[in-house]
């Protein structure tokens, strides 16, 4: 059943679907839990008692973004490419909210502060923007890629200012060369947790494990876009759900009773992104796990603990997880939004026992077909064609099985299906480098479980 909680932020409604039975002996408990966003911010709620309101109701929130544009030499390749960049990002800021603070950061082997180009963020009006969209006609490509160093000055624009949302987009058409891979991974986290970031890949020069790590750290989106003239409409959206979020730092916290171990806590739709090492204590037999910015929008997670070993007819309480949000006053009491029990109860009924939940089910498949998607065309890469065939035949029959049409159009670029039922495939000899990209890029994307 959902529970709403009244704030001055998003109302959050959690809901867990699962089988609570268990056979004698069963010990695993599987969850999904549902994390619904409405309201954004508007409907002038009351805060719960003795919590502190995150703004005053009817206010919107304040926001801060920084857009990295990659301007290294390989961006004159072909010279439309830089043109379509400079487009796209002034048509991202012709999307930004009024008063929404903002910079503009051109991404080389350095990183530099192109508008405002003072140390601090511009406050966007008629004014600030057409000045931006000025500096935007100045950018010229040249030099090398070292991306850590766009995101740590990024990191210290945003954290400069007063913002209830720190967001950053950031556009690549190359690999990262001119910095160590660990310094990448040291500045992204540095960065984790202080803002959250979209990062998309332009052509197909880029690399799809650099972009997908950028943007799974930063909890953002990764994306493809194969043929630079769709950047302005791909910005365009980034920007205007960028604006559409109200509440930024909602964490996931699971409790648990002594005796219960905690396998793993997945987002499993829209996209699967793995949480479990990204826990965060948060007092006796509680953790957090960050899910970034939301506005009005639904995600499913996947919780999954073991249980200590108890007889027929006994029942307990596995998992507690709730939605907080830290205290904005530094106090260290975070609100609680929302919250859903995970249970487990013991049962000789092997009908009930054995059924599995059609949401387990079904994301337990989203998961392993981005697994198996990853697996085929690392096969592929390597020369293994009966893996890649086996894999993505696999990853043919989940994505028929569950109904994710828009994945299965991506695996037919690559493989020839013969039976989608059995996963029946022969890979193609022909494959465009951007149709494998693009399945490499979208195959942790998922659709929704009918429920």
């Amino acid at each position: 059943m959902a529970n709403f909680a009244k704030s001055s932020v998003p109302r959050f409604a959690v809901e867990v679907y699962q089988n609570e039975y268990l056979p004698e002996g069963g010990r695993e408990v599987n969850a999904i839990v549902t994390v619904t966003s409405t309201g954004g911010g508007t409907t002038g709620g009351v805060a719960p008692a003795g919590s502190t309101p995150v703004r005053a109701p009817g206010r919107a929130p304040n926001a801060a973004v920084v857009l990295m544009v990659d301007c290294s030499g390989s961006m004159d390749h072909p010279p439309t490419k830089m043109r379509n960049a400079r487009d796209a990002t002034a048509a991202a800021i012709d999307t930004l909210r009024e008063g929404t603070r903002f910079a503009v950061v051109a991404g080389t082997h350095v990183a530099e502060d192109v508008y405002p180009g003072n140390g601090r963020l511009a406050v966007a009006d008629a004014r600030t923007k057409e000045q931006a969209k000025e500096a935007l006609r100045r950018l010229s490509a040249g030099g090398g890629t070292a991306i850590g160093s766009w995101l740590r000055l990024a990191d210290r624009l945003l954290g400069a200012a007063e913002a209830d949302i720190r967001h950053g987009i950031l556009l690549t058409d190359g690999r990262n060369e001119h910095e160590a891979p660990e310094d990448l991974r040291a500045a992204l986290d540095s960065c984790a947790g202080r803002f959250t970031c979209d990062a998309r890949g332009v052509g197909t020069d880029w690399e799809v494990k650099e972009v997908t790590a950028i943007a799974t750290a930063l909890l953002g989106t990764s994306d493809i876009v194969a043929d630079p003239a769709g950047l302005a409409a791909d910005f365009t959206r980034m920007m205007e759900n960028a604006m559409g979020k109200e509440v930024a730092d909602v964490a996931l916290r699971l409790w648990t009773p002594v005796g219960v171990e905690i396998r793993f806590v997945k987002q499993v739709a829209p996209a699967v992104a793995d949480l479990t090492g990204r826990r965060t204590g948060a007092g006796p037999r509680s953790g957090d796990y960050p899910t970034g910015s939301w506005g009005d929008e639904s995600r499913d997670y996947h919780v999954c603990v073991l249980v200590p070993e108890a007889g027929i007819g006994q029942e307990m309480l596995a998992a507690r997880v709730s939605l907080v949000l830290p205290d904005p006053t530094g106090a260290g009491t975070p609100q609680t939004l929302s919250q859903g029990l995970v249970r487990a109860v013991w049962t000789d009924d092997v009908a009930a026992s054995t059924s599995i939940n059609p949401q387990v089910a079904h994301y337990t498949g989203q998961a392993e077909l981005a697994q198996v998607i990853q697996q085929g065309l690392d096969a592929r890469k390597s020369g293994d064609r009966d893996g890649a065939t086996a894999k993505l035949g696999r990853a043919v029959q989940l994505a028929s099985a569950s109904g994710n049409q828009d994945t299965a159009k991506l695996l037919s670029k690559v493989v020839d299906v013969v039976d989608a039922a059995t996963g029946t495939v022969r890979l193609k000899a022909k494959v465009a480098e951007a149709d494998e990209m693009t399945l490499e890029t979208r195959s942790t994307k998922t659709v929704r479980v009918k429920k």
